[in-house]
């Protein structure tokens, strides 16, 4: 069975993705890299654009890391729409990317290492927190 994972390095204003796929037969494939808005707008293009490199066979995870605030609408976003999301914490990628040797630090390599750790590993589904937990006014 193909693992499918939409890999997502956000900032505030705009967020990249990547696609892994991990297949016993093929191994690991990567998509172009893409750039979207970090709204609503954005997060609606993310799902067309992913739907178009994932086949409908596997299942499709969608993981991020927890960057400040900015990652929590397009979480949020995805968790409504019942997509799987995880959300994990950036010395995790780092640590990830160094157990690939990868020693430069950009928007797009972030992404294919944060679509390849989803792909690779087991994560745990990010549930939003309780609604007494969550400030006034979001």
């Amino acid at each position: 069975m193909t693992r499918q994972c939409v890999g997502i390095d956000i900032a505030k204003k705009n967020f990249t993705a990547c696609v892994c796929k991990l297949s016993p037969s093929s191994g690991l494939c990567f998509s172009q890299v893409a750039t979207f808005e970090n709204s609503t707008r954005g997060f609606n293009q993310l799902l067309k654009w992913s739907r178009k490199q994932t086949t409908g066979a596997s299942p499709v995870s969608f993981v991020m890391e927890a960057t400040g605030v900015y990652y929590e609408p397009l979480a949020y976003h995805l968790h409504k729409l019942k997509q799987a999301v995880s959300v994990v914490l950036p010395n995790k990628v780092k640590h990830f990317g160094k157990s690939l040797n990868v020693k430069s630090k950009t928007d797009r390599i972030d992404t294919r290492v944060i679509a390849q750790l989803g792909a690779e590993r087991q994560l745990s589904l990010w549930q939003p927190p309780a609604p007494v937990l969550k400030p006034c006014g979001n």
